[in-house]
């Protein structure tokens, strides 16, 4: 998910430039939201469990001029052999090509080799709002695809508690799966409301928008507040922003990271440890993220 929301700000600023290109957006349902205000952009919903050739059929339907693959896994590679096959030109991204070029620089490459008009920067960092006498409030999205991205609750548990002292508003977001740790911490401790499991992924992204900060992982939640221009106070452990993916327009001053020599071990943050207990995500402290929080909120 971290990924196609990565393509909301580039494919924007593409479909602004060329405003006769009809852009096809195949991607999860889910993530339709994120999309939504471009005039010619059509969002095609299309399953993960949807064979090749059943998803060559429904895209080729369309009769796209040219395919832009931004996935480029065994399954689009299957799509883009089939439009091959029936002379529609493919661009690819290369994932493992280009470690010089952050996600968002492969995107707008794809586009341009599809020939569009126009470029791509990223312009400056996002700024967290001005106070204007109420609490700020700070989003916390504790958990993430791999265990090589998450910091130990506990210590997650104990920057809440933090916050809540100093008299910040705190929202939990999570899936209904993930619900009953954080609604036990919102129970817990004063100003700490749950999320978790109890809206649509479009009203979670209206929550994001009026917070002052987002707290994440290297997870899919880091790039729903950079498409909603709130800054992300990222913790990483396996992976590493070098790597690529970090947050559209975010302060790298902002990212939490011990430099250790066995960092990044992990692209996608799916191996295991060789030492066992991720001493790279244990070594950070709820005070060292609490001191970039509120440098975030004051656009230090």
């Amino acid at each position: 998910m971290g990924d196609v929301a990565l393509l909301e700000p580039v494919l924007r600023q593409r479909a602004s430039e060329n405003p006769d290109v009809l852009f096809l957006l195949a991607a999860p349902p889910r993530l339709e939201p994120l999309f939504r205000g471009m005039k010619n952009v059509q969002y095609i919903p299309t399953e993960k469990r949807q064979k090749p050739l059943e998803l060559y059929k429904q895209l080729s339907e369309l009769k796209p001029d040219v395919v832009a693959d931004m996935h480029h896994v065994l399954r689009t590679i299957g799509v883009d052999w089939l439009f091959r096959l029936h002379c529609v030109p493919v661009h690819y991204i290369r994932k493992h090509c280009e470690c010089g070029l952050a996600t968002w620089q492969r995107y707008d490459r794809v586009f341009a080799l599809c020939g569009l008009k126009g470029s791509v920067a990223m312009g400056d960092f996002w700024q967290a709002k001005a106070s204007l006498g109420q609490p700020r409030m700070v989003g916390i999205a504790p958990f993430a695809q791999h265990q090589g991205k998450i910091w130990p609750l506990e210590k997650m548990e104990q920057l809440v508690a933090m916050l809540s002292e100093r008299g910040y508003r705190v929202q939990l977001f999570g899936s209904a799966a993930e619900a009953a740790e954080l609604d036990a911490w919102a129970e817990k401790y004063e100003k700490v409301e749950s999320l978790a499991g109890r809206y649509s992924f479009e009203e979670e992204l209206e929550r994001i928008a009026l917070l002052d900060v987002m707290v994440s992982m290297d997870s899919a939640n880091m790039h729903f507040a950079s498409c909603k221009g709130v800054p992300v106070v990222s913790i990483w452990g396996a992976t590493h922003p070098c790597r690529g993916f970090y947050g559209w327009r975010q302060n790298p001053a902002w990212a939490v990271q011990k430099e250790m020599e066995c960092r990044p071990c992990s692209k996608y943050g799916n191996k295991p440890c060789r030492f066992g207990d991720y001493p790279c995500l244990t070594r950070v402290e709820p005070v060292e993220v609490m001191e970039r929080i509120e440098r975030a909120l004051a656009n230090d």
